[in-house]
């Protein structure tokens, strides 16, 4: 073979090492866009079961929606039922009671203002009173039967003076009145093993002193 021949073979040769290389690197760049896109497929799926996982099951959902709309008419069903007077009570002696719902907690909450519950410095229920516990008692009983319920006792800041012989402090007036509130709804049909009193004397004060006297009915709505 000449010189000649062999110059073209070798410029061939070198032409064909050239292509096979660009190949390689095409084949490379295609194989590495195909391996992103996979990844990138990959990461789309992980989130869309990740969010198919999150979102609650349209059963479990109705359930949830079916429980929050009772719940939200018991309050309001409540709410309308002690705003109406009963035997002995006037529309004035109803102001400051209210029902209020905790979620995080997941409490319903029936505020009942002292001065409608007791007389001064005492803590036996006012027969006026029974007609409004015993709206709380139906409620409970229709709506939340078998769930605890706790009854809390509050008092103002005003130190015991007149009541002295009947009261130690306030927190003794307030475990008082808590008690009584309690004995009322047991004896008048709530479960006794569901329902427990707790003093807290002047703690957690409202904008008021009379606001401040109140028994708080604390009903377990899980």
């Amino acid at each position: 073979m000449n010189c000649h021949a062999l110059r073209i073979t070798s410029v061939f040769a070198g032409f064909l090492c050239l292509v096979a290389i660009g190949c390689q690197n095409k084949v490379y760049d295609e194989n590495q866009q195909l391996h992103a896109q996979n990844r990138e497929l990959q990461a789309r799926l992980t989130d869309a079961e990740a969010k198919l996982a999150a979102a609650p099951d349209p059963t479990q959902l109705q359930v949830l929606q079916s429980e929050i709309a009772a719940r939200d008419a018991t309050i309001k069903e409540l709410r309308a039922s002690l705003a109406k007077p009963g035997p002995g009570q006037t529309d004035d002696g109803l102001k400051g009671i209210d029902v209020t719902y905790d979620a995080k907690a997941g409490t319903m909450t029936v505020n009942l203002p002292g001065d409608i519950l007791f007389d001064s410095g005492k803590a036996l229920v006012k027969t006026s009173a029974h007609a409004t516990l015993d709206k709380v008692i139906a409620a409970v009983k229709k709506s939340y039967p078998n769930k605890h319920v706790l009854v809390e006792g509050f008092t103002d800041s005003d130190p015991i003076t007149k009541s002295k012989e009947f009261w130690d402090d306030n927190w003794d007036l307030s475990y008082g009145r808590a008690k009584s509130v309690m004995m009322y709804l047991t004896e008048h049909g709530m479960d006794s093993s569901k329902v427990a009193c707790v003093a807290n004397g002047a703690n957690k004060a409202r904008s008021s002193k009379a606001a401040s006297r109140r028994v708080e009915i604390v009903v377990s709505t899980r």
